[in-house]
């Protein structure tokens, strides 16, 4: 039984995750469809999913469960109604599907609906147009200025300060979820914690009005898989760094990704040759590299303030979703998680597969623990750092 809703749970959650983001949808299977509304009325809802149409027959005891689109888990459903169901709706059928796979009696449906689905696109948006992220390398409580080095291609050293009226939130340990976030304020503030801010840039990308910032801390574990669980789905890794094992939860909100090898292989070329463009800079200070004192990789001066295009968290959800049956021991991943006290076990934030040339090089792999919790200071992998877009 545990099993079965196991394997439920995750469809339902690549179900969301992907109507979220207007892509694929998981089609029809034995118990369940899933795709885009077409037609609805008070006997039926027809569905149009990538292996054809199929029409869901409603009854007295089917139910409704509104899903928020940013946090798409079968806990954080709303109780609803065939009401709220609309033409252009994504949405999750349950019960048992015909064998000509036509037609399925619904005994649940699960609601992603397309005003829902416009109104997270353009929050979405507006924190790639109007945002900033990167990692905290000071902080002046004096001034309450912020300094960060921005996240993507182009990495800059930026000072922010927040508006007067300006709201912080927190990430909630061992969740990278923004609606899971809670109030924060300026004192929560560390080197080295991630930030995201949403507000003005001046002209020449090296300051930044915040009205709204969300931090976290965060970070970065890579080894070898020694053992996997899939019941419990658990993780025994051996980190390259500490040589110490370390049980890696794969959680509910855990995002699974592999990284392409070749891709894989020229990115941490890069970094071996001096051009990594997301390495923080630990000691608290800003670095400042003689061709600008803002820059610090190639290009224009703005890295990091537009979150669209050319950012490692854009790179991050275009990689293919893998599974925990995707992954096989003895094969290296690298995962993000909160920091904690405890480092023998850790909940998965986001797990990229793939990441041999990042973990194979002498700065990790003979690195040490300079960095705290076991992570080099140097250490990074693209699309680990950091929380990502909220």
């Amino acid at each position: 039984m545990r099993k079965i809703f196991l394997s439920f749970f995750t469809i339902f959650c690549a179900f969301a995750l992907n109507a979220s983001a207007q892509t694929t949808d998981v089609g029809i299977r034995q118990n369940l469809a899933a795709g885009e509304v077409t037609a609805v009325s008070d006997s039926k809802i027809s569905l149009k999913t990538k292996d054809g149409m199929i029409d869901a027959v409603l009854t007295t005891a089917t139910e409704f469960k509104r899903v928020p689109p940013d946090n798409p888990s079968l806990k954080a459903a709303i109780a609803s109604s065939l009401a709220e169901v609309g033409v252009g709706d994504k949405v999750l059928i349950t019960g048992l599907v015909s064998d000509d796979k036509k037609t399925m009696p619904a005994k649940a449906v699960y609601i992603l609906t397309k005003s829902d689905l416009a109104q997270k696109k353009a929050k979405e948006q507006e924190w790639r147009t109007r945002g900033i992220a990167g990692k905290i390398t000071a902080i002046n409580p004096q001034t309450k200025e912020i300094t960060i080095k921005t996240n993507g291609l182009v990495s800059a050293n930026v000072v922010i300060t927040p508006k007067a009226d300006a709201k912080f939130l927190r990430y909630a340990q061992d969740s990278a979820v923004f609606s899971d976030a809670k109030t924060g304020k300026f004192e929560d503030l560390a080197i080295g914690d991630s930030l995201n801010a949403i507000g003005d840039k001046n002209a020449e990308n090296t300051t930044f009005q915040a009205e709204q910032l969300l931090t976290g801390a965060f970070q970065t574990i890579g080894g070898t898989i020694k053992a996997i669980d899939a019941e419990k789905g658990e993780i025994t890794l051996t980190n390259v760094q500490t040589k110490k094992d370390v049980v890696i939860v794969v959680g509910k909100n855990s995002v699974l990704k592999q990284f392409p090898a070749e891709m894989a292989q020229r990115m941490a070329q890069m970094q071996a040759g001096g051009g990594n463009m997301m390495r923080p800079n630990t000691q608290g200070t800003q670095q400042n590299p003689q061709q600008n004192p803002n820059q610090t990789q190639g290009g224009g001066g703005g890295g990091g303030m537009n979150r669209g295009g050319g950012s490692f968290d854009d790179l991050l959800e275009r990689l293919p979703n893998i599974t925990l049956a995707d992954l096989k021991v003895g094969q290296m991943i690298g995962i993000s998680s909160s920091k904690s006290a405890t480092q023998d076990r850790v909940t998965a934030i986001k797990l990229l597969s793939g990441v041999e040339p990042f973990l194979n090089t002498p700065q990790v792999s003979g690195g040490g623990n300079r960095g705290g919790g076991g992570v080099n200071s140097n250490f990074s992998i693209p699309g680990l750092d950091g929380a990502g877009v909220p």
